[in-house]
């Protein structure tokens, strides 16, 4: 029995399903309506250039800024690096799978069931908290862009009742200690939303109301067609590049070298720092695999997709991080909005209005994104019997998941009005990261599967027998005390226990080199692999042990009721 978790889903059969024109697990006889097949490599291109910048290039940036220096455009292209040899991963299971439910299906193909259900469950995380995270962000966005034209909505309707709690009793503390000066003007909101908040029955009313209603216009938009997602992707993407573009070019003529040295303030140590912030900024190229059954041509289309706009966001980041840290110090962008501070930082305040509008406009194409991505997860899941039936329904009309679209936004919307943004974009790397290490274990995987066909895009082969234990012997050598480090204080478990991921990961390394050098793996997943899973030991032990508890959620619902209701188990039964 226990065999039977890890059965597979035959590539033969999700491909003579799409080559009938029928999306996975759907059949003929089911008499059942299919997605719109209209994206082309433009659109798909755009939309993962939606998805990335965002909230990254307007907000996250700045944070980053502030601990790394201008070094952060190391960490930049590191990412970048690590995010290119995921992409190509992706790239080529989508030229082999080209069906919706991104990593999932992949894991189906090639990892067995319960692993593919691990990376869905993963990844109905990584969409959700991701959604909530940017909802928050662009209602910060746009309160700000009210006021700047004196329009001001109460401060209870525009965040959490957490913030706000903790907001009050900090300012309760400061005062009396006297210590008033160091109330920020943040602090003095979330103290006038919890004094002014009405009650009933003691209860403080106080929810963000601009992030329930910014999902739910674009959960609409998503519930109405892809065609028209596509064409709002396409119109807010050209729309925030030209201002991104304008602002390195005006930015340019206000650079003082002077701000660039030193490179590296804080150290390599610094720039590492900043990890899931940036990685945040990349997450979201992967969601346009979701939308395989709705390409022209997907084996040829989606990787193109991905990889233009993976290229096309990291050079603007790149330039964007330059031009800020050489406009002001690094030490000046511990802000919220970075690139509106710097430009009012010089004087120019119409500039900031125009990035404020732009940054309202490119956080709601984020959005649109992520809530496009996740209904088409639900949907692949259910397809297989891993959830209801409903879920996988394709609205007659509009030619979209419906009731899964519908459910994402209530997921979504609700929370937004309540959760703290606090630490949320850890959470979801840690989740983008796992599905990058099990897509990129995957590939590897298929290509010892005889039955694996060759798509139109193949990750080149480079035999990785010498290079991968070459590089872990130099890596030991260089960084032999800090390892040997890592096993002191061995008694003390709060200091032991943020080293368990990096044992993990140097566990996996050495692993991964012996069969590199027996097996001749391909480099490229191999690295990719590696990397990610390298980013994930810097996120932290208490984000693990988070990430770890919504697993073992997942294993229950799994073990209860999608393992009994599996297709594939009713198959063989």
């Amino acid at each position: 029995m226990s065999n039977n978790y890890f059965r597979k889903k035959p590539l033969n059969t999700i491909l003579s399903d799409v080559s009938s024109g029928y999306g996975d697990g759907e059949n003929p006889e089911q008499g059942m309506s299919h997605l719109n097949k209209v994206l082309g490599v433009k659109d798909l291109t755009f939309m993962g250039i939606a998805a990335v910048i965002g909230a990254g290039i307007f907000s996250t940036i700045g944070e980053a800024s502030f601990n790394g220096g201008p070094g952060v455009t190391v960490l930049f292209i590191i990412t970048a690096i690590t995010c290119g040899f995921s992409a190509m991963c992706y790239a080529e299971f989508a030229s082999r799978i080209p069906v919706s439910g991104s990593a999932y299906t992949y894991a189906y193909a090639s990892f067995g069931e319960l692993i593919a259900w691990i990376i869905g469950w993963d990844l109905l995380m990584e969409y959700a908290i991701g959604n909530i995270a940017v909802a928050i962000s662009w209602s910060e966005y746009f309160t700000n862009l009210l006021r700047g034209f004196n329009i001001h909505i109460p401060s209870y309707l525009t965040m959490d009742y957490l913030s706000a709690y903790r907001g009050h009793l900090t300012v309760q503390e400061l005062t009396n200690k006297g210590d008033t000066i160091t109330i920020t003007d943040t602090l003095r909101e979330q103290t006038s939303a919890w004094t002014s908040a009405p009650e009933i029955g003691g209860l403080k009313l106080i929810a963000d109301i601009p992030a329930l209603l910014i999902v739910a216009l674009i959960t609409w938009l998503v519930y109405i067609g892809i065609r028209e997602t596509k064409r709002v992707t396409n119109a807010m993407v050209l729309l925030k590049i030209g201002v991104v573009i304008f602002v390195i070019i005006l930015g340019f003529f206000y650079i003082s070298p002077a701000n660039w040295t030193p490179f590296f303030p804080n150290g390599f140590g610094g720039v590492m720092k900043s990890v899931s912030g940036v990685f945040f900024a990349y997450i979201g190229f992967d969601a346009i695999s979701t939308t395989a059954e709705e390409c022209e041509n997907p084996q040829k289309d989606l990787p193109k997709g991905m990889i233009y706009s993976l290229i096309i966001c990291t050079i603007l980041y790149i330039l964007i991080a330059l031009v800020l840290t050489g406009m002001v110090n690094y030490q000046e962008l511990q802000v919220g909005d970075p690139l509106a501070f710097v430009f009012e930082r010089i004087g120019l305040n119409k500039i900031s209005y125009i990035i404020s509008i732009s940054a309202v406009i490119a956080t709601a194409s984020v959005l649109l994104i992520f809530q496009m991505g996740q209904p088409r997860i639900w949907m692949a899941m259910s397809r297989d019997g891993l959830l209801p039936k409903a879920f996988s329904r394709i609205h007659p009309k509009y030619k979209t998941p419906y009731f899964s679209t519908i459910i994402t936004g209530i997921v979504v919307a609700v929370p937004a009005l309540f959760m703290n943004l606090t630490e949320v974009t850890d959470l979801t790397s840690i989740g983008t990261l796992f599905a990058f290490v099990l897509v990129c274990g995957g590939v590897l995987l298929l290509e010892e599967d005889k039955e694996a066909r060759a798509g139109r895009f193949r990750i080149p082969y480079i035999n990785s027998k010498y290079i991968v234990p070459g590089l872990l012997i130099a890596g030991i050598a260089v960084f032999h005390k800090p390892l040997l480090g890592m096993f002191h204080n061995y008694g003390n478990w709060e200091e032991f226990r943020e080293k368990l991921p990096y044992l993990l990961f140097i566990i996996i390394a050495i692993t991964l080199a012996f069969y590199s050098f027996t097996k001749e793996l391909s480099l490229i997943p191999v690295a990719g692999l590696l990397s990610c899973f390298y980013l994930m030991t810097e996120l932290g032990y208490t984000n693990w042990v988070r990430f770890l508890i919504w697993l073992a959620i997942g294993l229950v619902v799994y073990f209860s009721y999608s393992a009994k209701n599996s297709k594939l188990n009713a198959r063989r039964s």
